[in-house]
Parts: C-alpha cells; sequence; structure tokens
C-alpha cells in the first residue's frame, strides 16, 4: 500500500512539474511573441516619424520662392512655421552624388534638427569662413545618412537666398568624438569653406566630417 502511494505522489509530483513548466512555457511564448509585436510597432513607428520628417523638409524646399527671393534686392531669410516652431531658411544644400536637396536652416537645436539640415556655426552660405551644417543620420537616404559614401572631389552646391550658388569640393572625410569641435573652427576667414557633420550610427561617440572647399569662378 505504502509502494502504491509513493508511486501515486512520484506521478503526481512529475506531473505537477510537467504542468508548471507548459504554464511557464506558454507565458514565455506570449511575453515573446508580445515583445516581437512591440518592437515591430516601434520600428514602423520610427519609419514613418522619420519619412514624415523628410516629406516636411522636401515640402519647405519646394515651398522656398527663392526665384521671387532672386528678383527682390531686399531679400531677406525665409521665416517658416512648423508646429510650434518658427525658424528661417538661409539657402539650400544640394549633393548630387547622394540625391541631397534640402534647405539649411538658420539655427539648430533638437526640433529644429529632425526638419531640415541646420546650420550650427560659421558665416551665411556662401560668404568667407567656415560654414558648418550638421544634419541628422537615420542610417537610410534622409538629411545627411550618406555623406560617408562621398569621395575627394565630389561636389557640394551652396545656394544662398539670392539664388547664388557655389560648388564646393570635399577635400577631406574623417571622424572625431563627439566632444572635438576643432572641425567647427573658423582658422581661415579669407576662403569659402564648407563643413558637413552627421552622427556615426556604428559609434556614437563619433561624428563624421565632410570638408569641403570652393572653386575659383563658380559663382553663377
Amino acid at each position: 500500500m505504502n509502494q502504491i502511494l509513493k508511486i501515486d505522489n512520484k506521478n503526481i509530483s512529475e506531473f505537477n512539474r510537467k504542468s508548471s513548466n507548459k504554464k511557464r512555457y506558454y507565458f514565455q511564448f506570449v511575453f515573446s511573441v508580445f515583445l516581437i509585436f512591440v518592437v515591430i510597432i516601434c520600428y514602423f513607428f520610427t519609419l514613418i516619424l522619420n519619412r514624415s520628417k523628410d516629406i516636411t523638409a522636401k515640402q519647405i524646399a519646394n515651398n522656398y520662392d527663392i526665384s521671387k527671393l532672386y528678383n527682390n534686392a531686399d531679400s531677406q531669410m525665409q521665416v517658416f512655421k512648423q508646429g510650434n516652431l518658427v525658424f528661417s531658411i538661409i539657402g539650400m544644400i544640394e549633393i548630387p552624388k547622394i540625391n541631397i536637396y534640402y534647405p539649411i536652416i538658420s539655427e539648430a537645436n533638437e526640433e529644429l534638427l529632425k526638419i531640415a539640415p541646420c546650420r550650427i556655426a560659421g558665416p551665411m552660405p556662401n560668404e568667407d569662413g567656415n560654414l558648418c551644417i550638421a544634419g541628422h543620420n537615420y542610417d537610410n537616404y534622409k538629411f545627411f545618412s550618406k555623406i560617408s559614401e562621398l569621395k575627394i572631389n565630389d561636389d557640394i552646391i551652396v545656394y544662398d537666398i539670392n539664388k547664388k550658388s557655389i560648388s564646393y569640393k570635399v577635400i577631406d572625410i574623417y571622424e572625431v568624438s563627439a566632444s572635438d569641435l576643432t572641425p567647427i573652427k573658423q582658422t581661415d576667414l579669407s576662403k569659402k569653406q564648407l563643413t558637413l557633420i552627421t552622427c556615426n550610427n556604428f559609434n556614437s561617440d563619433n561624428r563624421i566630417i565632410v570638408k569641403a572647399s570652393n572653386q575659383i569662378n563658380t559663382i553663377k
């Protein structure tokens, strides 16, 4: 009789253990499915958000009546409003090789950088000095995501508010730490220089720098 009870107790214990394991596996499965679902939702939400920012930048570029400004001797920076943000456009940047054509916002902050590339230091477009423009790296084709693909002597065209354009040639591409501010220094105020800055998404502590210099007699 005792042996029968021992066997029954052993079977019951084994049954309870298997039942407990099944419940645990079930909850693990449900949690994994839920986690995957959340990750997918976040991924598509990020894509939609980034896409909307790119569309906003393109709309601003399309609405930037540069031809009207060109005919106005007293041209001023064009002012735009996006939600609660009010900002000025000081020109356009075009990089044919990587299909970039964006407005340049006059100043930079976290929200403005989500709309378009921003001037963070230096003169107005095409004036003497080192014009420094920062743009987000979205790891796709938006903003400055692909500037690391540029090569020496590739063209970067900058338009000012008077529709005058200067073609710059890439002279250097390198990386610096996020705390290194040497790329934005104004070292030679007698030359027109251009510095593009974006994040290295594989190393968040680094910034990708593209340096460019204008060529003589390229003002159109």
